[in-house]
């Protein structure tokens, strides 16, 4: 097929100080078997020498465009901007932060999967997820489900089939819809707005590892698990499509399985970890969603961890210990980092809105 027959993709990249892995991620882009694609990189007032290296590949590469913002911006208003910079032409559009890349035939085989199926409006895949495979859950070959039964599943199952941004392919029309394509009030707003668009839509799967999504501790996804981000985000997603999807019956005892969740977590930052700084965090995040903060939840939460530790000595000697090695090594996921001081911290919580 000749490039001007395949349907054009714009790829986008949101960028904030990213040079440490940016070269290595538009050589990812350039180097997709797919060819008819264009791709803006969209500089969030990068500091370091990201725009600079950003800059070198436009001047190689007429397909490679740089949106500079005026201003700094969060990290769901910086990937609205991105979306907006979409070409009119293109079908689809393919996101890549900047610390991850795509294999070659990443949007090659996404796009197949979405011209077999006229209704896809999202394409997913497996993930490389630094070094585990993510995304996976589904039934090898189906290539095509409902977005109702997908949804449904990502709310009973707890199915974390869409993965990270750069892990799907979207179709351009239904961005174009949407002034504001993520809800630049939660945190996990690329999950929230699968839910969205999936209402009246279906969802295709390639079942290749077709994007690698890299670990680190300067990533969007530390900051989540350091602070448990999801709890918050997945609690507005459930109150707001739970309704759609689920029966009566469902969406109650999916919001009473969350809160217990919920709790149990907060009860582990006051036993094991005393973060004020995160405890305030889920305080406000409950409050913005027109929860009040339940200290009996917390208290009988924290009286059952309580129980488990004596009745588990060795169990909790060795979770202690975890914590403490994840504490002074690297600080992925699981562990919270804790700084020298309140002022780091939370200048930590900060820096890391961007992205």
């Amino acid at each position: 097929m000749s490039i001007n027959a395949q349907p054009l993709v714009t790829v986008v990249t949101p960028l904030y100080n990213g040079e440490k892995y940016l070269a290595e991620c538009i050589e990812s882009v350039l180097n997709q078997t797919y060819l008819h694609w264009n791709y803006v990189i969209v500089n969030n007032c990068s500091t370091d020498g990201s725009l600079a290296i950003a800059a070198s590949y436009a001047a190689k590469d007429r397909r490679i465009r740089i949106h500079n913002n005026e201003k700094l911006v969060g990290r769901n208003a910086n990937h609205n901007i991105a979306f907006r910079q979409i070409s009119p032409e293109s079908k689809y559009c393919k996101v890549v932060h900047a610390d991850d890349w795509l294999f070659p035939d990443c949007i090659a085989r996404m796009v197949n999967v979405a011209e077999a199926h006229p209704s896809v409006v999202i394409v997913g895949a497996y993930v490389l997820s630094g070094t585990q495979i993510s995304c996976d859950g589904l039934a090898y070959p189906s290539t095509f489900l409902s977005g109702t039964e997908i949804c449904r599943r990502v709310l009973l199952d707890k199915l974390h089939i869409f993965g990270c941004p750069t892990s799907l392919l979207i179709r351009s029309d239904v961005i174009r819809q949407h002034e504001a394509f993520y809800n630049e009030t939660n945190e996990h707003a690329d999950k929230e707005v699968c839910l969205d668009v999936l209402q009246n839509a279906d969802f295709g799967f390639v079942h290749e590892v077709l994007t690698f999504q890299r670990l680190h501790e300067e990533a969007a996804t530390a900051f989540s698990d350091r602070v448990n981000t999801y709890l918050p985000g997945n609690l507005m997603i459930l109150k707001k499509y739970g309704p759609v999807y689920l029966n009566d019956e469902e969406y109650e005892t999916c919001l009473q399985d969350h809160m217990e969740s919920y709790y149990s977590f907060l009860a582990d930052i006051l036993i094991y970890r005393r973060d004020s700084e995160i405890i305030e965090y889920h305080k406000r995040a409950l409050r913005d969603m027109g929860y009040r903060f339940n200290r009996g939840k917390l208290l009988t939460s924290v009286g059952l961890e309580m129980l488990d530790i004596l009745g588990n000595p060795k169990k909790t000697l060795e979770r202690l210990t975890r914590r403490f090695r994840r504490k002074v090594g690297s600080g992925l996921p699981g562990g919270v980092i804790r700084d020298s001081g309140m002022t780091k911290r939370s200048n930590r919580l900060k820096e890391d809105v961007h992205a």
